[in-house]
């Protein structure tokens, strides 16, 4: 069964087990894609599974006669783990001066950094710009999972129907993706009788208010590591220009959107290192992203920032 980071984190026994859960908290709290991705452990450095592409046709038959042989047809899928991580340094003056807690800003800001660079690999890794990396969501976007908001030149305006295809393009949806802007026209529209949209609020893990449509909670795609929006108004859009966003709906199950990971997050301290006077903790993680099924994320592009329509 895939667990998310909080919930392995529960699990975590033992003094140095209680670091490491420390660390995954941190990670989930900062963003929350990683928070809800559920993760699978994997013996090896791949998993290699079949995804469904054709199911075999079936029918009826009279007394006497046959069934016409029918099988189906998949596609052999090969997800291979990638080594993400850091060192975290700070240094033996600082720690002496200032105290043990100069240790804990310093990894917590380094972790932060980690996860938002993660979140924004999830959703736009591109394999082809880092060979190290992985695919995110949206170079694996195509088919029928991929949805134009239109055809307008600059992007279009979000449609209530047109997110709600996106919904139902997607199996077993758990979860909705978008930028804070998106999410604030979402929650508008919701005020305006002559358009609607059913909004509701719940709590994430961490005590959070979680924004709810048609009851699957709104995941936030911030800012990355380095202050830049990870889903901008800076798109491709169908009918052309570059000022279009995207919204993703998936399906953090199981047999859906999952992180791989041969075992959980690897975090060691080190203590002070020989080359330089600092101490040393080191977070080591062999993940990659995996889709199991076809149709368990859709991708909605070319939304230009403005008033939502029914």
């Amino acid at each position: 069964m895939a667990l998310t980071l909080v919930e392995s984190a529960k699990i975590a026994m033992g003094r140095d087990e209680v670091l490491k859960a420390t660390i995954m908290e941190l990670y989930a709290s900062n963003s929350d894609i990683v928070q809800y991705l559920p993760f699978e452990n994997i013996s090896g450095n791949a998993l290699t599974f079949n995804r469904e592409q054709i199911l075999p046709s079936v029918g009826f038959r009279g007394v006497n006669d046959s069934y016409t042989e029918s099988t189906g047809k998949t596609n052999k899928i090969t997800e291979s783990l990638t080594i993400a991580g850091g060192d975290l340094d700070v240094d033996v003056f600082l720690v002496k001066t200032s105290g043990a807690d100069q240790r804990s800003v310093q990894e917590g800001m380094k972790i932060k950094s980690l996860s938002l660079s993660m979140a924004k690999t999830i959703i736009k890794g591109d394999v082809s710009s880092d060979s190290k990396s992985f695919d995110g969501l949206q170079v694996r976007s195509t088919g029928d999972q991929l949805i134009a908001a239109g055809s307008t030149s600059g992007g279009d305006a979000l449609s209530l129907q047109k997110l709600d295809e996106l919904i139902d393009s997607t199996e077993d949806p758990t979860h909705l993706i978008m930028n804070k802007a998106m999410r604030r026209r979402l929650t508008q529209a919701a005020r305006n009788a002559s358009v609607g949209g059913y909004i509701t609020y719940s709590q994430d893990e961490f005590g959070r208010r979680l924004t709810m449509y048609n009851e699957l909670p709104i995941l936030i795609a911030d800012k990355d590591n380095t202050k830049a929006d990870i889903l901008p108004f800076t798109e491709a859009c169908p009918g052309g220009g570059a000022t279009g966003t995207s919204i993703y709906c998936v399906s953090f199950t199981d047999d859906g959107v999952i992180g791989l990971q041969n075992g959980d997050m690897d975090v060691r301290d080190m203590g002070e290192i020989d080359t330089k006077p600092v101490f040393r903790t080191r977070i080591e993680w062999y993940m990659t992203l995996a889709v199991l099924r076809e149709r368990a994320f859709s991708r909605l592009w070319g939304i230009k920032d403005a008033t939502v329509t029914a």
